[in-house]
Order: structure tokens, then C-alpha cells, then sequence
């Protein structure tokens, strides 16, 4: 069935008509279309760039009904693309080929090196290991891969040369590099190594974000799964290790507005269950300071041409929104989609 939709493509802000005819968005009219869409505000599928679906803890094992309903969460919201920087189990090839699940974008098993992440978890290797594994999973995933570059406050990252030799060999190999770090060293060998986002940034020190936006290195805060955690752990009891989460907390919004303004993507990941919250992370941007309309690119076109994809053009995948209240105006209206069109179907 051929489908049409109209309405004010956003971020242009341009009145626009599209026909659907199977996966593909086109700018040509086609006869007979059914029009789904008429009027309102048009966005690009909604992105979720830092999201581990199919298990919702690290001692549940990743299944793959736990991984279709986390998926289909995210469709729910308007999610039509994620990218899962690390899962317990390779991505299972049917996700692919799902024609009612959001498109994935998937870096393969987390690397953890010696003392960092949980036992078992992921693919746990040796650190001199790790550039060729970086590359393996690489290959086997999506092009991407996620190294766990530091892991406990009081201990160190992995070593910088290390870290450098890894992403070296995965961009090397044409793929790309994301790094878990929450230290001030893990952050700066992240940054140093030229990964190609940090995951979370806790601790990063400000000198570096203009290093940052020069090399490309983006940075995904997850800022609401910690804004979630934080009043519970000002309430603990006073330890080195509570003192360290909350100087870094602290720290992180007026980061987040800092890199930003630096010109450093700032992309939108939620990090948490149930899955569909990015509505959740991309109002945390804007109460960073972030401007209104970057945070919603930040989980719309922003990461979607990060992630390689277009937008709303002419031969782009059929993958969008529709919206009665514009977004850029009030990010409240994400959670509140009218259509929801995915590989060309409407969904919801």
C-alpha cells in the first residue's frame, strides 16, 4: 500500500509532502496514496543511541523475547533506531530483518580488560587483547565496538597506549569506537585515544572538549539515569566512593552545556528500563542547557546522521513522526506522537 504524508519538516521548518511506497520516502506523487498524515510537524524516527536491550539487569541472562519487547518499547515511542553500545550475547541476526522493530545499530559484546565491568558480562580478555577483539567485534556487529575504559573511581583506566592501539586497529578496520567512562583518566584517555564517543563522560574534564569537537568525538551524557540515582545517593552514608558520584554528577549538566557550546556532538542515550524513556533524556538536555531544538535533534536527525542515516529527503528510509505541537517549541510533545511510521508501515 502507498501512503502520504504532509506536514512541516522539521528541523527545516519547510512545508513538505512525501508518498511511501514500500521502505522508501519519495518526493514524487504517486496515485491512489492513502493520505495518513495531514498537517502537524514532521520528525525523523526518534534515536535512542545508548540503549542494551534484551536483558534488564547483568545477572538476567539476554533472551530473545526480552530483546523483542525492550524493541518494540522503543518502536512504542517513536524510537525507530538504536544504537546498543554492548550486550551480553551477539546481536541475533532475525533483528535485522524485523519488519515491525526499530532498525539497530549494534557494537557487539562490551570488552572489559581485567577488574572492569561485571565478571561475565561481557567478553572479558586480557588488555593485550584488546585491539584484536575491538576489531572482532567490530566486524561482527554493526562496524561499532564498546570498550569499557575504566570501571571503579579509586582504580585506573585502561592505559592510554592500549586504548590508542585499539581504536587505531577498529578505524583501521573501518569501524568506529565507543568507550564506557565515568573517571577523569578514563574520560581523558577516551578523548586522547580518539574514540569515537564517550559513553556518560562522569569527570571529564572541560580543556578537553574543544580536542573533542575537533576530532569528532561525540559525547552521550545518559544524564537521566543518574539524575534518577541521585537523590538516593546524596541520602547514603558518606564514603570516598559516594563523594567521588556526586563531584561528577555535579559536574556533568554544566559539562553537557559546555560541550555543546564547544560545537562537540551531544547525542541522546538513556542507559535504562523500560526501554522508550528518550523523552526522559532529551528534556535532562534541556535542563542542562542545551537549546530546545538540539536536544530533540540530539534523539532525532542529529544522531541519525551520526549513525549514517538521512533525514526526511527524497529516497531516505521511511522512518518518521508526526507531532500536533511542534517539539523544537516543547519537547514535552515527544512523548506524545500521533503517527508513528516505521519501514514504511504505520505502526501506531
Amino acid at each position: 500500500m502507498v501512503v502520504q504524508v504532509r506536514g512541516v519538516v522539521l528541523p527545516e521548518r519547510e512545508q513538505r509532502s512525501f508518498w511511501i511506497d514500500g521502505d522508501v520516502l519519495r518526493t514524487e506523487p504517486v496515485p491512489g496514496a492513502e493520505l495518513v498524515v495531514d498537517g502537524g510537524w514532521l520528525l525523523p524516527g526518534l534515536v535512542d543511541v545508548h540503549t542494551h536491550p534484551g536483558s534488564e539487569s547483568h545477572d538476567r541472562p539476554f533472551e530473545d523475547e526480552t530483546l523483542r519487547r525492550h524493541l518494540t518499547d522503543h518502536r512504542d515511542a517513536g524510537v525507530l533506531l538504536v544504537r546498543t553500545p554492548g550486550t551480553a550475547a551477539p546481536m541475533p541476526a532475525w533483528v535485522d530483518d524485523a519488519p515491525d522493530l526499530p532498525r539497530v545499530r549494534s557494537a557487539g559484546r562490551w570488552l572489559a580488560t581485567p577488574g572492569r565491568f561485571f565478571p561475565g558480562v561481557g567478553r572479558d580478555i586480557r588488555e593485550d587483547e584488546l585491539s584484536g577483539a575491538a576489531v572482532e567485534e567490530a566486524q561482527a556487529s554493526s562496524g561499532w565496538t564498546k570498550i569499557i575504559g575504566d570501571w571503579r573511581w579509586n582504580e585506573p583506566a585502561v592505559p592510554l597506549d592500549i586504548l590508542t592501539a585499539a581504536v587505531a586497529a577498529v578505524h583501521a578496520a573501518g569501524g568506529k569506537v565507543s568507550v564506557h567512562c565515568q573517571t577523569s583518566e578514563g574520560c581523558r584517555n577516551a578523548v586522547l585515544a580518539g574514540a569515537d564517543s564517550l559513553e556518560h563522560g562522569m569527570h571529564l574534564d572541560p580543556a578537553l572538549l574543544d580536542r573533542m569537537a575537533r576530532q569528532g568525538t561525540a559525547l552521550v551524557p545518559t544524564l537521566a539515569v543518574f539524575g534518577a540515582g541521585a537523590e538516593e545517593m546524596r541520602a547514603d552514608e558518606r564514603t570516598p566512593s559516594r563523594e567521588s558520584w556526586l563531584r561528577g554528577w555535579d559536574g556533568m549538566p554544566g559539562n553537557v552545556r559546555a560541550a555543546h557550546e564547544a560545537g562537540v556532538t551531544v547525542l541522546a542515550g538513556t542507559d535504562s528500563f523500560p526501554c522508550g524513556t528518550i523523552a526522559d533524556e532529551t528534556a535532562w538536555l534541556v535542563r542542562a542547557g542545551v537549546p530546545a531544538e538540539a536536544a530533540v535533534g540530539a534523539a532525532s536527525w542529529t544522531a541519525r546522521s551520526w549513525l549514517g542515516l538521512p533525514g526526511l529527503v527524497e529516497g531516505a528510509p521511511a522512518d518518521l513522526i508526526a507531532f500536533d505541537t511542534d517539539p523544537t517549541l516543547d519537547p514535552r510533545a515527544l512523548r506524545h506522537p500521533s503517527r508513528i511510521i516505521l519501514r514504511g508501515r504505520v505502526v501506531a
